[in-house]
């Protein structure tokens, strides 16, 4: 079969031993407008996979000749492109979470509800589509033009790149970060790269609602449901469905609602506070947290069956201050986002940020600069407009008299190379320098000017001279100033 006949008219692969279930899926699948191939063996499963391209595998988790769960695995490596759900037995909510983590697309449990599974098979789909867009345009996905995650830093390309991963499946979420790092962004990054991105995003902050109101909240209520309650109204399940639901600060909440909300993930159904039935939602669950749920696990504070349901898939965000080099970037991102125009920053100003150890991450960065704006003048922000309360504190040195003698041969040739650029005798002075930043800015000041000098200003070939890059060679010429 050629792409084209797969694109036009989609083919579904199901793969269960039970003839009764196989009939129900395939008339279903069917009847919204799929090609479906069949089979009651993993031997006959991989016989199809070998000669067709399928837009989703439903597979159940237990085959007479081995496990739905072998089946998970060989197409997450050899049909990277292929979405896999699984079936599991009613209750068997721990084989649904070792199939996610192993990589399967989502899952639907016995008795198989049909309203769920279509919208299983539409989000595959959709999630296809978006796969295949992906691979005709693989410059976009590296660096998408639209991404919240901001910065080419080794971290911030790892965690784009695990992002763009997760996209591809509806396996739970946890995102793990210090306050500030950017967890809702991430989240939101997950939602808009995924096949749910014209569905609703609901980003809900566990720890600021009250604890009585948190099921009326979550699940919504009936009218008269309890005094107050004027009219139905949705809780954030509902207007979440189809789309995403984030639990930021999850470790919040209260033991009563975590036990409510296992049971709605689990069971993909909540029921409304006053109404006898229950209402099927189908939600992908995003749960972020600055504290370490395996403490609050073993403290007693959180949920060890929630706890495993919610860490399917972990995203963790690393610190500001452990990707220094975005913060050029991020600053002008987001002065642009709140004066709508680019801002100039002092080279000073930049480096003073650079020297910062940012304990509130990102968002204390978006507080410095907007403070900053305000006290700007002329359009460029200087070192006093940021208002930093101190910088990275250097550990404090113990200085002791130093001979030559007492100093090892190869840290004396240091010492006195890095003494001769600088045109001081270090060992014949009166006493150590004043300032160690101002003497070892002078020495790097003297480097590069020599190795401007013997370039002939290629800044270029300079900074290969120096075993720097050339954007750090520009850098630092503009910090210290250098005339060429």
């Amino acid at each position: 079969m050629s792409m084209n006949e797969v694109t036009s008219c989609p083919r579904i692969l199901v793969v269960d031993d039970e003839a009764h279930l196989r009939e129900l899926l395939e008339i279903t699948l069917i009847k919204m407008g799929l090609d479906v191939d069949s089979a009651e063996t993993l031997a006959l499963a991989r016989s199809h996979l070998a000669r067709h391209s399928y837009a989703l595998v439903l597979t159940d988790m237990r085959l007479p000749d081995g496990s739905g769960m072998e089946l998970v695995q060989e197409i997450n490596a050899n049909y990277k492109n292929t979405p896999i759900a699984v079936i599991t037995a009613f209750g068997s909510a721990d084989n649904a979470v070792v199939a996610l983590k192993a990589g399967a697309f989502d899952y639907v449990s016995k008795p198989v509800a049909l309203d769920q599974l279509r919208k299983l098979v539409r989000s595959a789909l959709q999630t296809s589509e978006v796969q295949k867009e992906q691979q005709t345009a693989p410059e976009k996905r590296a660096v998408p033009a639209n991404s919240f995650m901001i910065g080419q830093s080794q971290g911030m390309q790892e965690v784009r790149a695990q992002i763009s991963r997760l996209a591809r499946s509806m396996a739970p979420v946890i995102i793990t970060g210090e306050s500030g790092s950017g967890k809702e962004l991430a989240a939101r990054e997950i939602h808009t790269s995924s096949a749910r991105a014209d569905k609703p995003f609901i980003a809900v902050n566990c720890g600021a609602i009250p604890e009585t109101l948190m099921e009326a909240e979550f699940f919504g209520y009936r009218k008269g449901a309890f005094t107050g309650a004027a009219d139905d109204r949705d809780g954030f399940f509902q207007a979440a469905n189809g789309g995403t639901l984030m639990l930021d600060e999850v470790a919040d909440l209260p033991l009563a609602m975590q036990v409510k909300l296992l049971r709605a993930i689990q069971e993909r159904r909540v029921r409304k506070v006053g109404a006898t039935a229950e209402e099927a939602v189908d939600v992908r669950i995003i749960s972020a947290t600055h504290q370490n749920l395996a403490i609050c696990v073993e403290e007693g504070r959180f949920r060890q069956d929630l706890y495993y349901r919610l860490n399917v898939i972990e995203l963790h965000l690393p610190p500001l201050r452990e990707r220094l080099e975005d913060i050029v970037e991020l600053s002008r991102n987001i002065l642009k986002k709140l004066t709508g125009s680019d801002i100039d920053m002092s080279v000073e100003a930049i480096d003073a940020l650079i020297s910062y150890d940012f304990p509130g991450n990102v968002r204390e960065l978006e507080n410095i600069l907007e403070r900053a704006i305000a006290f700007a003048n002329d359009g460029c922000i200087e070192v006093t407009d940021l208002a930093l309360r101190g910088t990275r504190k250097m550990p404090e040195i113990l200085v002791m008299p130093v001979t030559p003698a007492e100093i090892p041969p190869a840290s004396a040739s240091i010492v006195h190379e890095l003494a001769h650029v600088a045109e001081i005798d270090v060992f014949s002075a009166p006493s150590l320098p004043c300032s160690l930043p101002d003497f070892l800015e002078n020495v790097e000041r003297e480097m590069i000017r020599r190795a401007l000098h013997q370039t002939r200003n290629n800044r270029t070939q300079a900074a290969e001279l120096l075993g720097v890059s050339f954007r750090q060679l520009r850098y630092q010429i503009q910090k210290l100033k250098i005339q060429e």
